[in-house]
């Protein structure tokens, strides 16, 4: 089951941290079809926020056709966002964390460790550093 992280420094809302962590847990294969999602409560004792939160998170789920309610039991993952890409995951993961590693052994802290991956990220991506 998925576990979700709010960062209140972020500035993303909270409900919006919630549906961008769903739909990466669904892009990288954490969560399937059939999954259930953690309930409101367990959501709520977990992160300290409030349960409205999570209730606007799971409907913007509900309303792009990821996640369906069934009241009485839960909400479950009604498709997912994998692709064929899938199969490479497991070795890029072991890369990146590697890669994380020896980030750490450097001394990076996780801040340093985020805003490395960005300015590299969006340099790759052809949009330059800012």
């Amino acid at each position: 089951m998925i576990s979700f992280r709010i960062d209140p420094r972020s500035g993303v809302a909270p409900y919006q941290q919630i549906v961008r962590q769903v739909r990466q847990a669904l892009r990288v294969g954490l969560l399937e079809e059939g999954d259930q999602l953690p309930t409101v409560k367990q959501v709520v004792a977990a992160v300290a926020i409030n349960p409205n939160t999570v209730l606007k998170a799971y409907r913007e789920l509900e309303l792009e056709g990821l996640v369906a309610g069934q009241p009485g039991r839960g909400t479950f993952v009604t498709r997912t966002l994998a692709d064929r890409s899938l199969g490479a995951h497991r070795a890029l993961q072991q890369d990146l964390s590697r890669w994380l590693d020896a980030a750490r052994r450097a001394g990076l802290d996780d801040d340093s460790i985020e805003a490395l991956f960005q300015v590299t990220f969006r340099g790759s991506a052809g949009e330059g550093v800012a």
